[in-house]
């Protein structure tokens, strides 16, 4: 069953990093990727660009609406996703809890 991981923050609130701490953290991702590979669940990842730079098309009443950024305000917006290839939904939950993201935002589960 494949599985979609997304993952919300507040991009006003992301951490502030020090090259060090940045080093650390890339490394904390590619690491939970590359374990993710080698347990054979990985298929795709991506970010998204800032929230600031969204779209939202709407179609209301035969008239198309173009409004810039998110259409619902939101304290947490969404920044990238994982997909994985899991056994289930408890399989995919706990690759979930291994994302780093967790640690200052949520990540949402969807088969």
């Amino acid at each position: 069953m494949k599985y979609m991981l997304l993952i919300y923050s507040n991009e006003a609130g992301m951490p502030q990093y020090t090259p060090e701490e940045q080093k650390a953290a890339a490394q904390a991702w590619y690491g939970m990727m590359q374990e993710a590979q080698a347990a054979g669940v990985w298929l795709a990842n991506n970010g998204l660009a800032s929230v600031a730079d969204a779209t939202t098309v709407r179609i209301r009443e035969g008239k198309t609406l173009f409004t810039d950024g998110p259409f619902a305000e939101t304290h947490e917006q969404l920044g990238g996703y994982i997909l994985l290839n899991c056994k289930d939904l408890d399989e995919a939950l706990l690759w979930a809890a291994k994302v780093p993201a967790a640690h200052y935002g949520s990540i949402e589960v969807r088969p």
